[in-house]
């Protein structure tokens, strides 16, 4: 008879540890630095509650109507300059371009008689080729778009007042309610929907469908991917085959596109024109996109966050004026925002660095 030889008990696995809750805590909290606007999005609730409690009025369905619509215009524009910016460029001429497409507008539905819509599609051919020779002057000269889109918003600055003056005597463009075709025009681009029963301009409607957008471009298209990488090097870009040129040029046309809706909604809107408006907007538009998490470095912001840099600058100029304050007070908040948001941004570029090695 074989004898049995003793097998030694099975040894069970050690149980799992449990989860670290910090673990899950930690990459929550990475995957919310590395996105650029959740300073501004803080920011915003800080603004949105700060004047809640200040003034009623502010959360009223009015209140709300005015500081949306208030930042709708900017908010178009930021988000064309956070692409831009992202890019690695500026454009300073993207102010003055508001007015400018207004005035082509205004003067050929008012003093030569063309149809409203007609007008349009020549202002709007005027902007995309404005906006095209500012992206093609900075890459072919290599000067610095600060000084190159400088000297277009001289130029421009001059041409508005110089043609307005030379065709109406005036300074001022007006008229356009009794042209050819404005009713179906201002309802596209000025009418109002209600709401509550109260009145909010289109306008509000342009905004959220600029930044759905930009922000579908930026994030799930091959150019959004171009975008970001002639932003953060050119050069390393050029070498992997990356079309510099053509992206930055598209970059300073769509500005230049934005610039020429704002103007198309002014007009339709207040159906008249000053030669002089626009001018430091521009500076408006940079700061809303930086305040969105734009580095003035490029290569690294939002299109969200510059929308959301536009509500907190709508916010904060309507609750200012609801609170009863001195508007004077308004720049002081500007430049504390400015400062607060590059000191943010910085630290939230140099975390979201860390996160992605």
């Amino acid at each position: 008879m074989t004898p049995v030889t003793p097998q030694p008990p099975a040894l069970s696995a050690p149980p799992a540890p449990p989860p670290d809750e910090r673990v899950g805590s930690a990459r929550l909290l990475d995957r919310l630095v590395v996105r650029p606007e959740i300073g501004a999005l803080l920011g915003a609730v800080l603004v949105f509650a700060f004047f809640s409690v200040v003034t009623e009025r502010f959360l009223s369905t009015g209140g709300v109507a005015t500081w949306l619509d208030d930042a709708s215009t900017l908010g178009i524009m930021a988000v064309a300059v956070a692409l831009l910016m992202i890019g690695g460029e500026f454009d300073l001429s993207a102010g003055v371009m508001t007015a400018s497409t207004a005035l082509v507008t205004a003067v050929l539905a008012t003093r030569l008689g063309w149809n409203v819509w007609l007008a349009l599609l020549v202002s709007l051919v005027f902007a995309l080729a404005v906006g095209a020779l500012n992206g093609w002057l900075v890459m072919r000269t290599g000067l610095p778009s600060f000084i190159v889109t400088l000297g277009t918003f001289l130029a421009l600055q001059g041409l508005n007042l110089g043609v307005t003056r030379l065709v109406t005597g005036t300074v001022q463009v007006s008229g356009m309610r009794s042209t050819d075709g404005y009713p179906s025009a201002g309802f596209l681009f000025a009418s109002t929907f209600t709401v509550g029963g109260t009145a909010f301009y289109v306008s509000i409607l342009w905004w959220v469908v600029a930044t759905a957008l930009a922000a579908v471009v930026l994030l799930r298209t091959r150019f959004g991917n171009w975008i970001f990488a002639v932003g953060g090097s050119a050069q390393s870009s050029r070498a992997v085959g990356v079309p510099v040129v053509r992206t930055k040029v598209l970059l300073f046309m769509t500005t230049a596109g934005a610039a020429w809706l704002v103007g198309s909604i002014n007009i339709l809107r207040f159906t008249s024109v000053q030669a002089n408006q626009g001018i430091g907007l521009e500076f408006q538009f940079i700061i809303a996109a930086v305040i969105g998490g734009c580095l003035l470095t490029g290569g690294f912001g939002s299109a969200v966050g510059a929308a959301i840099g536009a509500l907190i600058f709508g916010m904060a100029r309507q609750g200012i004026v609801y609170a009863n304050w001195n508007s004077d007070w308004f720049q002081l908040f500007l430049g504390v925002m400015l400062l607060a948001a590059v000191l943010v941004n910085n630290a939230l570029r140099r975390r979201a660095e860390r996160v992605r090695r």
